[in-house]
């Protein structure tokens, strides 16, 4: 693959409008008008993922998911069942995958998750799903998770090309000093997928979280800093794709 093709991608994104509004103050000598510029503080976190969003390389294009993308993602629900065996999600038929999108949708308006499509452009067919979860403006950090792909993308590179235009997105362009991945801990595919990008293993929460079919996960919890990221993940990376 061409590595330099692969690391040129296109964001695209809307803000609201941030232009400046003046005020005019009087000087009680001079009496003449003088305009103050006041600007309107920069867009958080939050409010740039308000917006639709694609991210894309020469191999992947990621957008915002919508209802729409129902009949996109159903054929993995119909083939593709054991996709799920480690997810907090339990999606089994078309009323599981509905309501999966509804609540993610839901999320996405409440500010909390930004979810998206994953498409391969190398094989020409939707691939899976992943998001931007635990989104905290104040304490700049996020998660990356809800990732699924099926069983023909899996094992391909497809997840670092995505992790690629995730992180640098939520670094680069959303300012964040720190992103975190979790997974169950007895997915070792989903760990070594989360090492070999790069992410840091930082230890174990235990009963973190119910299972679908009953029980308690134990949770393993990984992560990249944004001097991590500048200082040679962002490198290394790149030199995998």
């Amino acid at each position: 693959m061409n590595v330099r093709g692969a690391h040129a991608f296109r964001t695209f994104h809307i803000l609201g409008d941030s232009a400046g509004s003046y005020s005019d103050r009087t000087s009680p000598i001079t009496h003449h008008f003088i305009p103050t510029m006041v600007q309107d503080p920069s867009p958080n976190p939050k409010q740039i993922l308000a917006s639709d969003i694609v991210l894309e390389d020469d191999a992947v294009r990621l957008r915002t998911l919508t209802e729409a993308d129902f009949h996109h993602l159903l054929p993995f629900v119909q083939t593709d069942a054991g996709l799920w065996k480690y997810s907090p999600s339990r999606i089994v038929d078309e009323r599981d995958l509905l309501r999966y999108l509804e609540q993610a949708i839901v999320s996405r308006s409440k500010g909390d998750h930004h979810p998206f499509i994953v498409y391969d452009k190398l094989q020409q067919a939707y691939a899976g799903c992943t998001r931007f979860y635990g989104i905290q403006p104040d304490y700049l950090s996020l998660q990356i998770g809800y990732t699924w792909y099926g069983s023909a993308f899996q094992g391909t590179k497809v997840n670092k090309h995505c992790k690629y235009l995730l992180f640098r997105y939520a670094f680069e362009t959303l300012g964040m000093e720190r992103v975190e991945l979790c997974a169950d801990k007895d997915n070792a595919r989903s760990i070594a997928a989360m090492k070999s990008v790069g992410c840091t293993v930082e230890g174990i929460l235990r009963s973190h979280m119910p299972k679908p079919n009953g029980g308690r996960r134990d949770s393993i919890v990984l992560s990249i800093l944004k001097d991590e990221w500048s200082g040679r993940v962002k490198t290394e990376l790149e030199a995998k794709l």
